[in-house]
């Protein structure tokens, strides 16, 4: 009984982990949805040799938003200065997947936003609590992830992406 009191402590700050892979693996293939119900490949996401950002999150969670609407509010600079993309891949269900448009609308995040009902995407990528953040260098390979949000991840993530926008390793950040 006594190893179960430390598990919730164990699980939160396994989940506040952020690294670098192991090696650069590349993007699964997997089809998600666009919020208008086309299928599209996740092997169609490039961002012409420069970085991209995959957050996964949902609507019910609030750690996800206020990332999302952290990044939101520096996006514009980090597109400039980096040329980043980020795509939000929505975990939302079939039963609450209705309220990503008006949530995303509303918040007015300029992202390409994905649907992953089934979870395709996020098993493939092995993500099991949102939001849960990778970051791809210009070849579209995995070298950075981050579980959870707190103030000031934002500031690890740009800079990463400056790193790669420079042409640095990172692999030791």
């Amino acid at each position: 009984m006594s190893k179960l009191k430390f598990l919730p402590l164990f699980i939160l700050m396994m989940s506040m982990l952020s690294f670098t892979t192991d090696g650069n693996r590349p993007l699964p293939k997997v089809d998600v949805k666009t919020m208008d119900g086309r299928v599209v490949s996740t092997s169609t996401f490039e961002n012409d040799g420069k970085p991209i950002i995959i957050s996964f999150w949902a609507t019910w969670c609030k750690p996800c938003i206020h990332e999302l609407t952290t990044i939101a509010d520096v996006y514009e600079d980090w597109q400039d200065e980096t040329g980043v993309k980020l795509i939000a891949i929505s975990v939302d269900n079939s039963r609450t997947s209705g309220g990503v448009r008006p949530l995303v609308n509303g918040k007015d995040w300029d992202y390409e936003v994905y649907l992953d009902e089934n979870k395709d995407f996020q098993r493939a990528m092995g993500v099991n609590l949102v939001p849960h953040t990778f970051i791809l260098n210009g070849k579209g390979e995995i070298v950075w992830e981050h579980t959870a949000f707190t103030e000031g991840s934002e500031l690890e993530m740009i800079a990463i992406l400056r790193k790669l926008a420079n042409g640095e390793d990172v692999s030791g950040h």
